[in-house]
């Protein structure tokens, strides 16, 4: 991924340099494993972690590495005769009974854990902002929209507390998602453990923190690495869901937020006036791009009999760009909360904008109540309805001067139907079921 988009933690779990050392570590847990086992001699064994401790970044030698495949064709054997040039006769110890797949995917599987952690702190952080800005704008009033045309009132609180609630749940997903691509696979060349104890793959899931393969074929299924790719999809879906939200609420007929505007920042390079929601668009389409992975990652389920190597170029790319991608975009949809400029004079203006329209229903719901057929009511409110929205007229005064509305609903009473607070009365109780009931207190 390119440094604009990346931030260096994620960056640097995909690192070969990381990559390399998550297999020594894998291949070296496995020998200790059959050592302990009594399957290998433990001094030799214990040998060989003294000089891997010893050689220390020597044996992190990217550039050797792909020296030697570029005559042996394959990545982990020339990590393996690299180790062995630095090691001695007893790197001869490190592989045995597995296959490349063992290595490559627990490695993966770590680095997976470590990536969704990564992102698990980047999610709490975003709910955390979150949070905070419901809370502040809980009674914040402003107008709620279907199709982008004014419904009812609703308040910018109980929109935030909707996004805190829907990255609570994609929290839930990643963490399910994570145990679920946590899994060991050292079982040998068809997941048969033919050259390799079970006891080892055990010891090996136990030291990273995995947990072994039920049954791995020669890789683990790619149904778990689908789902994970799932869960990312979903999260960078709900990312655009509120960049889209914040970009609508920055257009100039609207007016209701907008990103903070920096200092000596610079909207257009030939319009000094322009102030342009350039976060959320950059969030919009970095979620494509996310999102793109989720095909590949479903059409590497089907793999050939007990393996194939379809997957394996799909994932290299795949993988890390996604989870880059995924990490830089909570962190700046969690700047980008954090500052939110909010304008609630705008918002009451645009409330007051249809002249009362968004109190029809409340009428619709009086006059029925009042013994009115519904589709009567219905008609009732509607022509006077599109009247003050053709005309500019309030709707109130409309209503008082309708005789068929006021047979039914005193003109006095009138008024009492054109209440916000109808519309927010149960914002705390909303509050208490997306925060808790103290929090809502």
């Amino acid at each position: 991924m390119i440094p604009r988009y990346s931030r260096p933690e994620m960056v640097a779990i995909f690192a070969p340099e990381n990559k390399l050392r998550i297999w020594l570590e894998v291949e070296l847990a496995a020998a200790e494993a059959m050592a302990g086992l009594g399957q290998l001699p433990a001094d030799e064994v214990a040998s060989l972690r003294a000089k891997v401790e010893q050689a220390g970044e020597r044996l992190i030698d990217t550039a050797r590495v792909d020296e030697i495949e570029a005559v042996t064709r394959h990545d982990v054997i020339a990590f393996l005769t690299h180790v062995e040039e630095i090691c001695g006769a007893e790197a001869r110890h490190l592989h045995l009974g597995m296959t490349s797949s063992d290595l490559l995917d627990t490695t993966l599987a770590i680095q997976l854990a470590q990536a969704a952690d990564l992102l698990l702190a980047d999610l709490d952080a975003l709910l955390e902002v979150l949070r905070r800005r419901a809370f502040e704008h809980k009674d914040t009033l402003t107008i709620g929209r279907s199709h982008g045309i004014h419904a009812e009132p609703v308040t910018f609180g109980l929109k935030l507390a909707a996004a805190y609630a829907e990255f609570d749940r994609n929290r839930t997903r990643l963490r399910t998602a994570r145990a679920e691509i946590a899994t060991c696979a050292i079982s040998g060349a068809v997941g048969s453990f033919a050259n390799i104890d079970p006891r080892v793959e055990e010891a090996v899931a136990a030291r990273f923190g995995l947990v072994p393969e039920p049954v791995s074929t020669q890789v683990i299924p790619r149904d778990r690495h689908a789902a994970f790719v799932a869960a990312l999809a979903v999260i960078a879906s709900s990312i655009e869901r509120l960049a889209t939200e914040i970009r609508h609420l920055q257009r100039t007929e609207v007016g209701e937020a907008e990103e903070f505007f920096h200092a000596g920042q610079k909207g257009s390079s030939a319009m000094p006036h322009k102030r342009n929601p350039v976060l959320s668009e950059n969030l919009t389409g970095l979620a494509r791009l996310i999102r793109a992975a989720v095909v590949p990652a479903l059409e590497n389920v089907a793999l050939w009999h007990e393996r194939d190597i379809s997957h394996s170029s799909v994932e290299r790319v795949a993988f890390p760009d996604m989870l880059v991608l995924a990490d830089f975009a909570l962190a700046r949809l969690t700047s980008m909360m954090d500052r939110l400029v909010v304008y609630p004079e705008r918002m009451q203006r645009n409330l007051d904008m249809t002249h009362g329209l968004l109190f029809s229903q409340r009428v619709l719901i009086a006059l029925t109540s009042s013994g009115l057929p519904r589709q009567q009511a219905y008609v009732l409110v509607q022509r006077n309805a599109m009247r003050a929205w053709e005309e500019g007229l309030s709707l109130l005064d409309l209503l008082q001067a309708d005789e068929e509305v006021t047979a039914r609903l005193p003109a006095a009473d009138l008024p009492a139907l054109f209440d916000m607070s109808y519309h927010t009365k149960h914002v705390d109780t909303i509050f208490a079921r997306v925060f808790g009931e103290a929090s809502a207190d």
